[in-house]
């Protein structure tokens, strides 16, 4: 099953997807302005993969 919400982005407060793919436990939020891309377990809470241009490290 797939679940689809429109978030705000924490990187630049714009409109972003947020798909939730219960098969797999991920939680997926993606924002098409920036290119912010955060996938993650929403079971254990880990980060599976990440992109956030222009947050420094």
């Amino acid at each position: 099953m797939l679940k689809t919400q429109q978030v705000r982005c924490p990187n630049c407060g714009n409109f972003a997807h947020r798909q939730y793919i219960h098969q797999h436990n991920l939680v997926k939020t993606a924002c098409p302005v920036c290119d912010y891309l955060l996938v993650s377990c929403y079971v254990t809470g880990k980060v599976i993969e990440s992109y956030a241009p222009g947050i420094a490290v």
